[in-house]
């Protein structure tokens, strides 16, 4: 497996997001994408706005942090509940909307930020882990953008999980 990171692919990456979730979700039925895993667990509907809230306050502003220093300041915390808030009263297709015109605002805005490879090893602070670099960061927007859409992908599976019958011990995706 090969682990070298790039920023040029890791951009490429990021753009698909939008495309990927629209195309899962936008035309499924209401009721599935107000579907979760039980109490205190997300919807589809809830992971995008989780995703938006993450493309309005998390990654480019703390890409900033990192760039513009100190390094000893930490990151403002993420609200990883804001999405309940800041979703009200939308439908899922507002939401898609968002998503992909904050992400690719926030893509345009990282490339005119003209990163160099020795941009990558400068340091900030998270108010958690401590000390990271700019390409852990950047890594871990790619990472988090596929860990929800496995999440989306998991919640709505678990919709069939009866009607698969004795399949489902085959069906790893049911497992979790």
């Amino acid at each position: 497996m090969e682990e070298d990171f790039s920023l040029a692919d890791t951009v490429r990456a990021l753009a698909e997001t939008p495309g990927v979730l629209r195309a899962l979700l936008a035309r499924l039925p209401e009721g599935w994408l107000h579907t979760n895993e039980g109490p205190e667990t997300w919807s589809p509907f809830d992971v995008v706005g989780h995703l938006i809230h993450g493309e309005r306050t998390d990654w480019i502003p703390r890409v900033k942090r990192i760039l513009q220093g100190p390094p000893n300041v930490p990151f403002e915390p993420f609200d990883r509940l804001a999405q309940f808030r800041e979703s009200q009263g939308k439908s899922l297709e507002n939401l898609l909307d968002e998503f992909a015109d904050l992400r690719r605002k926030n893509l345009d805005e990282l490339a005119g930020l003209e990163l160099r490879e020795a941009d990558l090893d400068l340091e900030g602070t998270h108010p958690e882990f401590g000390t990271v670099n700019l390409r852990q960061l950047l890594a871990t927007w790619i990472c988090h953008d596929y860990s929800h859409v496995g999440q989306i992908a998991r919640v709505l599976a678990k919709r069939h999980r009866e009607a698969v019958g004795p399949w489902a011990r085959y069906l790893s995706i049911l497992q979790r």
